[in-house]
């Protein structure tokens, strides 16, 4: 029974990838795929992403389908087979061991946080300030061949995802193999849900450089609390304290100074202007979604966050090399790199300076909680927009200065408050359960 049930689960993949392999190329020969129009390319672009994706997703939910349907994860045998899908689909421990020593958790003094502190502070502000300047310069700056009678720009962001994916997965494999970890029951296929979503973030953020600045993508990512409570209060009848509105309003008022001061130095057209709104609400939305995802499996099989790391960038690799390779894209961007031989030191700095962005964060929360990670967040967000204003010379006038300063203001302003509640909250509650003692 098990026998013929891996024989039926092998036919669906086979036969699901070819088709959709065959819609795919059928797709990409197109003439508005194969040229599409300047202010809308990116629509193509994603389309065509999301298409090879699903050459990889939609077999796998089929699959997922059949497994459950069958009840094979308590009819399957010992075997390879059936291991990898109890791996894939079922609540067990993975197949991955670590068998090198752990060293007991030892007790910090104050003065050891403080130097882990310092550490991770200058740690998150090097790794992801060399990120921001680097993915800026990829994306808008040209690049000239060894002989220098040719200059292109380089427009594929789904390489540099793939690129930077690679090196986070290959690194934090390496560290799950050689240090022990906890045991880890979350099925594989719950990974695939974040890992599409933190791709299409990661793309969107690239390919919305094409369309608007830099300081205008950061300005952006600070304000994600406004959708993100719009969405609470319709979804889920979130109820905000005052002090939540009052930072978003401050907030409004300094993006709409930022804009109106600097405008958009990339823009040629209202359609481009339009184009870089859209990827910056689809980047806002896909980021959320990520972070509440990776929230509820944190919460629900409790996995460290390096295995977290591991597994999401393990599923983001195959995402995008597997569209990459249909769309010839692959071949393409290391075609770019022999040609200009620059943007391979770029790329490889890029992916280097995510993958150690990604270790910083983690550690950081997992260590001195989400508050701290807030504060060191915002800080470098205001360093990147100087920097990138120092670089690459964006203007920046008195009105624009003062509507950067609202921004980060209240977004200190809102960690400020919230942090002053929940003191003011537990303190109440201390004292509450004092008396109770006392009578």
């Amino acid at each position: 029974m098990a026998r013929n049930a891996e024989i039926f689960i092998c036919l669906i993949v086979i036969v699901s990838v070819v088709l959709l392999y065959i819609i795919n190329k059928l797709v990409l020969s197109l003439q508005i795929v194969e040229a599409p129009p300047e202010e809308y390319s990116w629509i193509i672009h994603g389309i065509r992403n999301v298409l090879g994706y699903a050459t990889v997703f939609v077999p796998g939910y089929v699959v997922f389908k059949y497994v459950a349907k069958t009840n094979y994860l308590n009819k399957s045998g010992r075997g390879v087979f059936g291991a990898i899908i109890r791996t894939c689909f079922g609540e067990d421990e993975l197949l991955l061991v670590n068998s090198a020593s752990h060293a007991g958790s030892t007790h910090r003094t104050l003065f050891q946080d403080g130097l882990l502190l310092l550490f991770y502070f200058f740690g998150l502000q090097l790794s992801y300030l060399s990120w921001g300047v680097l993915q800026e310069k990829v994306m808008t700056q040209p690049y000239g061949s060894t002989s220098g009678s040719d200059v292109s720009y380089f427009k594929d962001s789904q390489f540099l995802v793939f690129a930077n994916r690679v090196l986070a997965f290959c690194m934090s494999a390496v560290i799950l193999v050689f240090t022990r970890q906890p045991r880890h029951r979350c099925p594989l296929y719950k990974y695939v849900y974040c890992s599409f979503s933190n791709i299409m973030s990661s793309w969107c953020q690239y390919e919305v450089l094409k369309y608007v600045s830099f300081p205008h993508q950061v300005l952006a990512k600070a304000s994600k609390t406004i959708p993100v409570m719009i969405m609470g209060k319709i979804v889920s009848k979130t109820k905000y304290e005052y002090y939540e509105y009052v930072t978003a309003v401050i907030l409004s008022i300094g993006m709409v100074m930022f804009m109106i001061d600097t405008g958009n130095d990339r823009s040629n057209s209202t359609a481009t202007t339009l184009s870089g709104v859209i990827l910056l609400c689809l980047y806002i939305a896909f980021d959320s979604f990520t972070a509440n995802w990776q929230g509820s499996l944190f919460k629900t099989y409790e996995m460290r966050p390096l295995q977290m790391i591991c597994f999401v960038n393990f599923f983001s690799c195959i995402f995008t090399a597997v569209s990459l390779l249909q769309q010839g894209g692959l071949m393409k961007s290391v075609q770019f790199m022999m040609k200009y031989p620059s943007f391979i030191l770029d790329v490889i700095l890029l992916s280097l300076c995510s993958a150690c962005g990604q270790l910083f964060i983690f550690n950081t929360v997992s260590t001195f909680g989400p508050l701290v990670f807030v504060i060191i967040s915002t800080i470098r967000q205001g360093f990147s927009l100087l920097l990138s204003c120092i670089i690459y010379h964006h203007e920046v006038h008195a009105l624009g200065i003062v509507g950067i300063i609202l921004v980060f203001l209240s977004i200190i302003l809102r960690v400020y408050c919230g942090y002053r509640i929940r003191s003011l909250k537990q303190l109440h509650q201390s004292t509450v359960n004092l008396k109770g003692q006392q009578n």
